[in-house]
């Protein structure tokens, strides 16, 4: 498996990261954004600053687990 760390990766491919990454059932419905159902907010913007290369999957991961996004 190639490497999902920042310095290992394109924008374009951390997008397509993400987007699969999301992309849970295989379905893509209307109004499915993960959390979001749970009141999470948008599962993507929270993923925003790894697309943007501010931040790693494992950072945000921690941050959300922990109860802190920002």
């Amino acid at each position: 498996m190639k490497s999902i760390l920042i310095k290992d990766t394109t924008r374009e491919e951390r997008i397509k990261i993400v987007a699969q990454s999301l992309n849970v059932c295989g379905q893509e419905c209307q109004f499915c954004n993960g959390c979001d159902t749970l009141g999470g907010g948008s599962v993507d913007a929270i993923y925003q600053p790894y697309i943007d290369g501010l931040k790693e999957i494992s950072e945000i991961n921690a941050e959300t687990r922990g109860g802190v996004v920002h």
